[in-house]
């Protein structure tokens, strides 16, 4: 019976521990991603990466006019054409199609590699943000907040942590 009675007072100890050390972890929360995107260093990545493709968006808007008036000559003129100038018409069209394709997808890819640069550079560098600001705190972790149902606003971050990346790496000014 006394061994019973000490094994029940162990467990109800470690119950107990358990309880108060969980009642004494101190949690910080962070928007991860809002907090990267709302840096001045993302904002102006944005700026430069829409001014880099610009040219290139602009050349597939001129290709996409030149094969929608293609089609649009084509039902114009349905019937009233003749097989030479209709089959020009088509292959011009699809020309153009494929080439728009082409560099849509040659710029999309470019445009996913950039952004996929400049978002793991600014990742790295907001989790060593986050982490100084935990130990600043005192906080034994950190976790973000798409992973929870409920959290206190107090408890909450991402604000602090933009501020501290944009204090820590300020975007040049032109």
């Amino acid at each position: 019976m006394a061994l019973t009675t000490r094994f029940l007072f162990a467990a109800a100890s470690a119950v107990l521990f358990t309880t108060i050390a969980a009642a004494q972890t101190k949690l910080g929360v962070i928007n991860m991603q809002q907090a990267i995107l709302d840096t001045a260093e993302i904002k102006k990545a944005s700026l430069d990466l829409q001014a880099k493709y610009k040219p290139r968006q602009t050349e597939m808007d001129k290709i996409r006019k030149e094969m929608e008036s293609a089609q649009q000559q084509l039902q114009a003129g349905q019937g009233k054409l003749s097989p030479i100038t209709e089959a020009d018409l088509n292959a011009t069209a699809q020309r153009k199609q494929r080439e728009l394709q082409r560099l849509g997808q040659d710029l999309q890819e470019e445009a996913d590699a950039d952004r996929s640069e400049v978002l793991g550079k600014c990742g790295q560098r907001m989790q060593a943000i986050v982490r100084k600001l935990a130990e600043e705190r005192g906080l034994d972790a950190v976790t973000d907040v798409s992973s929870l149902v409920y959290f206190k606003a107090a408890l909450d971050l991402t604000k602090e942590a933009t501020a501290e990346f944009d204090k820590t790496y300020p975007v040049p000014a032109k």
